[in-house]
């Protein structure tokens, strides 16, 4: 006998956030993908990116967007201060870019931290070219390019971006 699924089940494609504890093998995998990417784009010292003890960190949360039993992707946000956070870890399969999962996390991400309140949203990423695509995906939901940030300093290989929750421009991310 097969179950018809209720309204609130997943639709087959569709993609579903998950709070994450970085514990699972496919999430692990593709943080340590993430890691070795950012080694090979960036100087050993000006690689940023949090791996899976970090992500565990108490003011980070950590999501994965997966589609079915297949992880699709996953984004990270470390609280900085009571009005202003930072996204980290935003990474996906590079067999899954461009199919909406950053576009997902990313407007989760945004709207946790309108929930907490955050006034300000900042991120790192590389300058390097292949770091483009999530450049411009940033910017197509109002993110803009400033100076360092929290500890950050001026290091010629980052690329510092931040977005007033206030705009008017942080929902659009078309």
């Amino acid at each position: 006998m097969s179950r018809v699924p209720g309204p609130d089940a997943p639709r087959p494609g569709a993609l579903r956030i998950e709070r994450d504890d970085v514990t699972r093998p496919a999430v692990l995998a593709l943080l340590e993908e993430h890691l070795r990417n950012m080694h090979e784009l960036s100087p050993p010292e000006h690689v940023f990116a949090f791996d899976a003890g970090k992500l565990r960190a108490a003011d980070v949360t950590f999501w994965t967007a997966w589609e079915g039993d297949s992880l699709a992707g996953c984004g990270a946000l470390k609280a900085l201060s009571s009005t202003a956070g930072e996204i980290k870890s935003m990474r996906t399969p590079a067999a899954r870019r461009g199919h909406g999962a950053g576009r997902a996390i990313l407007a989760h991400i945004l709207q946790v931290a309108r929930e907490r309140g955050y006034r300000d949203l900042y991120l790192e990423t590389g300058n390097h070219p292949a770091f483009g695509p999530a450049q411009r995906l940033y910017e197509r939901f109002g993110f803009r390019r400033c100076g360092p940030f929290a500890d950050y300093e001026e290091n010629g290989s980052s690329v510092f971006m931040h977005l007033a929750l206030a705009s008017p421009r942080a929902t659009i991310g078309n």
